[in-house]
């Protein structure tokens, strides 16, 4: 049983009265509506033959659109029946009026729901600043996939060059997490890849100088001496621990479980790529180990003291709350362990990535190796680390012209 008909909205009454007209489509008892962005006034309406009296001024006009509309809609329905088994009201609804264009913000915050219930707080913490961004840009209002175009990125590649004070390659990160967002919406069928503007916007990067420790200020690090009563303690000894540990993040570090090592090795899918790696720990990250196998209760206790054995992390969002603050503190902390170590660079817990790579590739290890352990997707991506090395022999080299 199916059935078209053309009602009004009393429920949905505007502020002088008015209500809209819309177009009702039921099938197997469901039922679809689309509004006809006409309204009229309760008494100007005829109920039993779905119409406009003669009291509105507009009558013969409205009535004409209507009658236009109501024979599209039945008309569609009785094309659907005709050719397809199985349709519901939703689908005539969209056969008749087109699909409405999917919404990027709405897509946008399913996304960071998916980040965040599978366990990618880093990433997410990521999106959900760009998507913050977004919206100061186009003033909380709604925005379509239909209204992303390369024209619309160059507008807000300009706000953020020039409003924001971002630099081109924060401004790169930024467009990245939109298109990777509409990818997603490709892959969904949501939109069509001929639509996809990425396509025809290259994105814009600089190399930037890459911050790592050298051998000299990593022993600084690893002999400072700190209370280990007190945080820094800790904050300095999982910095290290990544610079050898195959460049671990911290989000990665923290959720590190006594479980996951066998005493040799330490085996994770890391957060931000769900990578599984393997690394095979060096003496320096076994004899930090060493330090809190005396507090080590249960095989599903964390190793590093930061997050609580307790706490019920199977909330994804409570995990991500207490990743997000622990990394803040820790990288607070790092500023004041350098400067007792008379470190003179901006630290934050990031560059033990970059200097565990250097270091892998100063020693001889190959990229694909580093790459491996880093958990690129792409060998392109570790070879920046590749550069700073080749541009350190360069200069070692200059001695002989001494």
């Amino acid at each position: 049983m199916s059935s078209v008909k053309v009602i009004l909205r009393k429920d949905k009454a505007k502020a002088k009265g008015e209500c809209p007209l819309h177009i009702r489509v039921i099938k197997n008892r469901k039922s679809s509506q689309y509004s006809l962005r006409i309204s009229v006034l309760p008494e100007d309406w005829n109920e039993k033959e779905s119409k406009v009296k003669k009291s509105n001024p507009n009558y013969k006009r409205i009535n004409a659109f209507l009658y236009k509309k109501l024979s599209e809609a039945q008309g569609s329905l009785i094309d659907l029946e005709h050719n397809s088994k199985t349709f519901n009201a939703q689908k005539v609804k969209e056969n008749m009026f087109g699909k409405k264009p999917e919404s990027f913000i709405d897509f946008a915050n399913q996304y960071l729901e998916y980040l965040l219930t599978n366990g990618k707080s880093s990433t997410r913490s990521k999106a959900l600043s760009v998507i913050v961004k977004l919206k100061e840009f186009i003033n909380g209002k709604d925005l379509l996939f239909t209204d992303i175009d390369v024209s619309f990125i160059k507008k807000y590649e300009s706000y953020l060059r020039n409003i924001k004070g971002n630099k081109i390659n924060t401004i790169h990160s930024d467009l990245k997490v939109i298109r990777r967002i509409v990818k997603e919406a490709v892959r969904e069928s949501l939109i069509t890849d001929n639509n996809n503007p990425f396509k025809n916007y290259k994105l814009k990067w600089e190399d930037s100088n890459v911050i790592y420790l050298n051998d000299d200020e990593i022993q600084r690090l690893k002999e400072l001496e700190l209370n280990p009563k007190i945080m820094e303690h800790h904050v300095r000894n999982i910095f290290v621990f990544s610079c050898y540990a195959g460049g671990l993040r911290i989000s990665d570090v923290l959720k590190l479980k006594w479980r996951q090592f066998d005493g040799e090795r330490i085996e994770l899918n890391t957060q931000k790529s769900n990578a599984k790696v393997s690394i095979l720990l060096p003496n320096v990250a076994l004899r930090i180990l060493e330090i809190y196998k005396v507090s080590k209760l249960s095989d599903s206790d964390f190793i590093f003291p930061f997050l609580n054995n307790n706490a019920d992390y199977t909330m994804q969002k409570k995990l991500y709350r207490d990743i997000s603050s622990r990394t803040a503190y820790a990288n607070k902390l790092l500023k004041s362990i350098c400067e007792k170590a008379k470190i003179n660079k901006q630290i934050h817990f990031h560059v033990s990535r970059h200097t565990f790579a250097t270091q892998a590739l100063k020693r001889g290890m190959r990229i694909e190796y580093v790459s491996k352990l880093l958990g690129h997707s792409s060998i392109k991506t570790t070879q920046i680390y590749a550069k700073i090395v080749d541009a350190e022999l360069d200069k070692a080299m200059e001695v002989f012209n001494d």
